[in-house]
């Protein structure tokens, strides 16, 4: 077939799409009756749909077909914070703040301004970060069940440097390293930064199919394993202690890399060990401040074992140098004198309310989540599709995600994760309401 008339085809669904002809949601031929429709050979067709889906026009979606996408999304709608315009609610993204935590930063600027360590603070810092500070984050550690030397410590700028300086240090372009099939969205973005490939864990109702990992292993060269074993991010589980040996025992079993996401794992009550503390010979545990105090606070942690230490302390070199010297003062003081044990124990009562209300308002939809999290996860009915109840919800003013950005499979569920944290309940509630009145609609 002409190269012209090819391009000509993809050209002329391109623009009834984007004029509006072919609405959104619309199902277009399959491959086998678009070739024989236009006279062409099966992999032409499906060169035609590749690049539609490419220019983000369409979505094919196995077993089901090739869909007209909702254009006036950007793709993986909710990744970019851009999106969110004013006078939007923004369901997409959690800042949790509480009443007051603005006075205790202006009462940390006071009490640090009248130390006598300001000087030290305006000079570069160890890369890892003092060693007194990286003391107060490992004691801080302990009430999370971790028991870690200050010197397997490192201060990161925010969880999500933790990360990249783990994957940076840990591995290199083109290994494979597992996830869960739906996982954190900003994992995703790294790991494609970095070129490494991402291979899916398919998911159950209690956490990741460990036994499709240990056969995934058998037959793929994987080199570490991205999990959030505590308030898994988009699903909300907690894995069981048995699941955490499992997977443990899997990762000693095939030499994996154990890469621990505990963003959020504060907020979960009697958590069972950290797979830190159950492999602590071959997991890097990442975590940070930005949910549990503030997300304008970039300080994160990393707590490594000792031998894989100097390779981090690299990466950080590398890139950032250190933390900067005065947020890391400020947040090691809250660590110190209680704060940050106080602030998250307010979050978990905060992040339990709205999860009721949530639970509330969506009663009898088939949410999935944590009673103590601070996000949802909602699977649309059947004869829903996402980019269509999120274009909706734009319109009403209420900005939430679709699963593209959490998705790792080739399957991208027809769900929606609403993040609950960021605006006061009122307003929640409202937004709840227009939520649960979209999805009612396809019932």
């Amino acid at each position: 077939m002409p190269r012209s008339r090819y391009k000509s085809l993809v050209d002329l669904y391109a623009a009834d799409i984007r004029s509006g002809h072919l609405a959104p949601g619309t199902r277009l031929p399959t491959h086998r009756q678009l070739a024989a429709r236009e006279g062409l050979a099966l992999v032409t067709a499906s060169r035609v749909y590749a690049e539609l889906e490419a220019m983000g026009l369409v979505s094919g979606e196995t077993g089901r077909g090739t869909f007209v996408r909702e254009t006036s999304l950007s793709p993986g709608q909710g990744i970019d914070q851009k999106d969110v315009a004013v006078g939007m609610i923004d369901l997409n993204f959690n800042y949790p703040s509480l009443p007051g935590q603005d006075d205790l930063l202006r009462t940390a600027l006071r009490q640090l301004a009248l130390s006598g360590d300001l000087e030290a603070l305006l000079r570069y810092q160890p890369h890892a970060g003092r060693q007194h500070e990286r003391a107060s984050v490992a004691r801080h550690l302990r009430s999370r069940g971790l028991s870690v030397e200050a010197g397997q410590v490192l201060i990161v700028n925010g969880a999500q440097q933790g990360l990249a300086v783990t994957l940076m240090a840990m591995l290199k372009p083109g290994d494979v390293i597992a996830a869960d099939a739906l996982t954190y969205s900003g994992f995703k973005v790294l790991a494609e930064a970095l070129h490494l490939e991402v291979v899916a864990i398919p998911v159950t109702a209690q956490g990741p199919d460990l036994a499709a990992l240990d056969t995934l292993c058998r037959s793929r060269p994987v080199r570490a394993v991205y999990c959030m074993p505590t308030l898994h991010n988009p699903l909300g589980w907690v894995l069981s202690l048995a699941l955490r040996e499992q997977l443990a025992a899997i990762a000693r079993r095939h030499d994996l890399i154990l890469i621990e996401d505990a963003a959020y794992a504060f907020l979960a009550d009697d958590a069972p060990s950290p797979l830190v503390v159950l492999a602590p010979e071959r997991t890097v545990y990442v975590s940070g401040l930005s949910k549990n105090i503030a997300t304008g606070l970039r300080v994160g942690f990393i707590a490594a074992p000792p031998a894989t230490v100097p390779a981090l302390e690299r990466i950080i070199r590398a890139t950032t140098w250190n933390t900067p010297g005065v947020m890391t003062a400020i947040a090691c003081g809250w660590l110190d004198d209680g704060t940050v044990e106080r602030l998250e124990e307010e979050k978990r009562h905060d992040a339990r309310a709205r999860q009721a209300l949530a639970v509330e308002v969506l009663e009898g939809l088939p949410v999935v989540g944590h009673p103590s999290s601070y996000f949802l996860w909602l699977p649309l009915p059947e004869d829903a599709r996402a980019d269509q109840v999120v274009a909706e919800l734009m319109r009403g003013q209420v900005s939430v995600t679709t699963a593209e950005p959490f998705t790792v499979s080739a399957h991208v569920p027809h769900a929606i994760r609403l993040a609950l944290g960021s605006v006061g309940m009122d307003v929640l509630r409202q937004a709840l309401i227009k939520v649960r009145r979209v999805v009612d609609a396809y019932l």
